[in-house]
């Protein structure tokens, strides 16, 4: 039989959610239990499946952390040898993913950068690619499903 949730459970995990390091100590302080009953209450929430994971969210060192991200639609002169567009691609750490597609378009290129400037630097280094004929960008204005 599975244990529901209660009131404490839920602000430690609203605690965590926003911050995964918080030391024990500090998270009883703001939700009023011992350090102990934190750490226990934890590891049962870890035991039962209720926190699978932790993990790590990185931004450019700048604090903030806020990521812009635009898609770029690349058109290649020759779609089917235009393997030097790719591996310029695979040079900008930015470019996080980069599809080939049938239809209109050749590539899909995701590229996430801290601020709008270095996206426009990223869209004129890869439009100055000698392989790409012609680009389209459009930025993201939220995240709905991010996996």
């Amino acid at each position: 039989m599975k244990r529901l949730l209660d009131r404490a459970d839920d602000r430690i995990l609203s605690e965590l959610a926003r911050n995964a390091r918080i030391p024990h100590a500090e998270l009883a302080e703001k939700i009023n239990l011992s350090r102990n009953a934190v750490r226990q209450r934890i590891e049962r929430l870890e035991r039962s499946g209720v926190i699978q994971a932790y993990t790590i969210v990185t931004g450019d060192g700048r604090g903030g952390g806020a990521t812009m991200v635009a898609m770029m639609f690349v058109y290649r002169h020759d779609r089917m040898r235009g393997g030097d567009v790719i591996q310029a691609l695979k040079s900008i750490p930015e470019v996080v993913s980069c599809d080939v597609m049938s239809g209109e378009f050749d590539l899909v290129v995701r590229v996430e950068a801290g601020t709008a400037d270095r996206i426009r630097e990223i869209w004129q280094a890869i439009s100055a690619v000698s392989g790409v004929r012609d680009t389209v960008t459009a930025f993201a204005l939220s995240s709905m499903i991010k996996r």
